[in-house]
């Protein structure tokens, strides 16, 4: 997520950690919204970059999860 993150950072002038929780408060509304069957993906891709780094593409694994290019 270092690519979103930057963003976040550059646009709305957020320091890392806002930054961070800003991402994570979206993510938990998008899982919150899917159907239960689908929340388990976006909980799987929340972990998968908890470290932090950019997951190897985590901006396209939600773009795909979400049904974007």
């Amino acid at each position: 997520m270092g690519e979103l993150k930057k963003r976040l950072m550059e646009q709305l002038d957020l320091d890392e950690l806002r930054s961070n929780k800003a991402i994570e408060i979206v993510l938990g509304f998008v899982k919150d919204k899917l159907p239960e069957n689908l929340q388990g993906m976006v909980a799987k891709f929340m972990d998968d970059d908890s470290d932090g780094s950019d997951g190897g593409g985590a901006i396209d694994k939600l773009k795909g999860l979400l049904g974007g290019d």
